[in-house]
């Protein structure tokens, strides 16, 4: 295993778990499709989400994230059930993708997986309900239409360029404070 291969490795991995914190489902399908297609590997035992039924577990899951999110109230209790699932896809993809290039201690990958998705997630949630009040629920479909798209993103740098994925989720969390101290101040 080469020193490049590992940083790689795991700054992929940081922006994989950063989009699991925008959207739980659509990292984890999207990478267990490139598996399949042989275009990236995934550590055992993760290397089983791109069998037949993995991906169709993983679609639907996608696909009813993608379409409940859209819609006020129920994308609040989607959120809500974010708050356990996004932590552990973090995980799951962070494990996944640096089982097999790195020496990462398991332990470790799952905390830095779990801790990078909950933190992302957690500012998801914390500027959702401000969406809410301010545009009466109108602007939600757009906002979650944003995150989708920002979560494609950062899976497609992850595996294309990595170091551009830690750059997206560093202006990410900026943005993510920029707008809480802006909420604040009102």
């Amino acid at each position: 295993m080469g020193l490049e291969t590992a940083i790689g490795s795991v700054l992929a991995a940081f922006g994989l778990s950063s989009a699991a914190g925008l959207n739980a489902w659509l990292p984890l399908f999207a990478s267990a499709l490139l598996a399949r297609l042989d275009v990236v590997e995934l550590a055992a035992p993760f290397d089983q989400l791109s069998s037949t039924s993995g991906l169709v577990v993983l679609a639907v899951l996608t696909t009813a994230d993608f379409v409940g999110d859209k819609i006020p109230l129920v994308d609040h209790v989607l959120h809500l059930v974010g708050t356990a699932v996004a932590p552990a896809s973090g995980a799951i993809l962070f494990t996944g993708q640096t089982g097999l290039e790195t020496e990462l201690p398991t332990l470790a990958a799952v905390l830095l997986g779990a801790l990078t998705a909950g933190s992302v997630h957690a500012g998801r949630a914390a500027v959702r309900p401000v969406a809410t009040a301010t545009t009466g629920g109108v602007g939600n479909p757009v906002l979650s239409l944003g995150e989708d798209l920002g979560s494609l993103a950062l899976v497609a740098a992850a595996f294309v360029l990595p170091l551009l994925a830690v750059v997206l989720v560093l202006a990410l969390a900026v943005s993510f404070v920029s707008l809480r101290r802006r909420i604040r101040r009102r």
